[in-house]
């Protein structure tokens, strides 16, 4: 019994003949009309749901933790117990209307609380699984909704977890834990009052709520937002001015071609299949392909200035390929060796994460994965799972070999495209949804190299490519700071 002299104004418990200050145990203080209790001296019946045994058959619901929400009770969420385990039930374990069912068990779901409402409930009873305390009030004395709000306030769920018992995996708020939760008891009146009063106030915050959640997620979303359209306008040319004195990129692309055709015939590389020139006439872009020409204004997704070109990927590359996976136990992965990229590598734009790098043995690596080692100013992109994420290999990254979840992209000739101007088209909106709109769906999505090699890109002058990067990595920063 909770007991407050008026001499000092501190809470005083007595039990049997021993009295001590509650001082320390009250989190606050309370009117003099009130008083601090323990929660079994207001209550009828306290006590945990027990495990029950499951049926298919819907007849009789057991409460389970899922269905206490702060939203709200939701019998929905319910599994049923086998009816003819019914009888093992005592008539106090029935669920009556207001019952408080407060989570015992669990990190993250452990002390929220629910009022057991039979009007929610369309069948013809339910009980309580041993994960859930059900908490009976006296309810002539003290309302359930009352005590409610208060195991709801952040006073008591900000340190549930730390009066509850286990693990921290495990936590478990006890019965007599429960019993004995020290709980403030206004006047019947007052309690009545009070609610009133909240069920005008609740409606208000709750809106603002909304409110202030939906703001939360807009600043949250704002910086990658801004970064996405920073990237469009780049690659649109509203970033930077155009400069009339600027070599067009038609000019560039036909000094990418004419080395191409060099490469060719030293036969340092592979001829295109299907080689593909992009120019325009009459206000329109065509293609010439396997000689035939067609209008291909359909699938630009977007306008671009007069000295910018379109181009496929395959026409400015001098490989584009996938990264090998060795079977059959050819690999044995260790901490020593040649970096051996996955995807989860590839971080974004041009950034590798090397933190979590798998590796493999030199004989593999000019070996049995010969085809897919790396060179500095590779330009790679994620294929499988996660798709579209790029970035850039670097000297200082090397030796480096990849799986096949990772495209490999090397230019022509890197001089002649700004890679970080390449990585940053990849990166804009427009293009990554086209890109990824073309996705294969298997069991992991994934994109093939023809869909990389027949990405559509635009390309500006050589300058213009380089003042853009350089304007591009003066926001980034500050975007990434907001």
């Amino acid at each position: 019994m909770v007991k407050q002299p008026s001499s000092d104004n501190t809470p005083y418990e007595k039990i049997g003949d021993e009295v001590r200050s509650l001082a320390d145990e009250v989190p606050f203080d309370i009117p003099d009309s009130w008083e601090w209790v323990r929660l079994i001296a207001i209550c009828e019946y306290i006590q945990r749901g027990k495990s029950p045994k499951y049926s298919p058959i819907k007849k009789y619901p057991v409460v389970a933790q899922k269905c206490n929400q702060w939203s709200g009770f939701s019998i929905e969420k319910a599994q049923f117990i086998e009816p003819d385990s019914l009888s093992s039930y005592g008539p106090e374990r029935l669920l009556q209307d207001n019952d408080l069912m407060w989570n015992s068990t669990g990190l993250g779901t452990l002390g929220r609380m629910a009022i057991y409402k039979t009007a929610a409930n369309p069948y013809e009873l339910a009980v309580a699984d041993s994960h859930v305390t059900v908490i009976r009030p006296l309810k002539q004395f003290v309302l359930p909704e009352y005590l409610y709000y208060y195991f709801a306030n952040p006073t008591v769920q900000s340190v549930i977890e730390d009066q509850a018992d286990g693990t921290t995996k495990q936590k478990e708020l006890a019965t007599a834990t429960i019993k004995a939760y020290l709980t403030p008891i206004p006047p019947l009146k007052e309690q009545r009052r009070i609610l009133a009063k909240l069920s005008e106030v609740l409606p208000v915050v709750n809106s603002y709520g909304a409110v202030y959640d939906e703001t939360a997620a807009m600043q949250e979303a704002f910086p990658e937002r801004l970064k996405k359209s920073i990237l469009q306008e780049a690659v649109q040319g509203k970033l930077v001015p155009q400069d009339p004195s600027d070599e067009p990129a038609e000019a560039l692309l036909e000094r990418i071609r004419a080395e191409k055709q060099r490469l060719i015939k030293e036969g340092k590389i592979k001829k295109d299949k299907h080689e593909s020139v992009i120019f325009r006439r009459d206000n329109s872009h065509y293609e010439k392909l396997d000689g035939v020409e067609r209008c291909i204004d359909d699938e630009l997704p977007f306008e671009i200035p007069d000295f910018w070109e379109w181009v496929r990927i395959s026409s400015i590359a001098a490989l584009i390929t996938k990264g090998t996976t060795p079977r059959g136990g050819n690999v044995a992965y260790s901490d020593i060796g040649v970096g051996f990229l996955r995807a989860e590598n590839v971080a974004g734009l041009d950034q590798l994460d090397l933190s979590k790098l798998n590796h493999i043995d030199e004989a593999t690596h000019t070996g049995f994965l010969k085809r897919s080692i790396l060179e500095a100013d590779d330009v790679l992109i994620t294929i499988a799972g996660t798709l579209g994420r790029t970035a850039i290999v670097k000297e200082e990254n090397l030796p480096l070999n990849a799986n096949q979840a990772v495209a490999i992209i090397r230019l022509v000739d890197s001089h002649g495209v700004d890679l970080r101007y390449l990585v940053y088209a990849l990166n804009a909106p427009a293009i990554q949804d086209k890109l990824t709109a073309q996705k294969k769906i298997t069991a992991i999505p994934n994109l093939t190299l023809e869909i990389i090699s027949d990405c559509l890109i635009p390309i500006p002058p050589l300058n213009e490519q380089h003042r853009i990067v350089r304007w591009i990595e003066e926001l980034l920063p500050l975007v990434k700071g907001l």
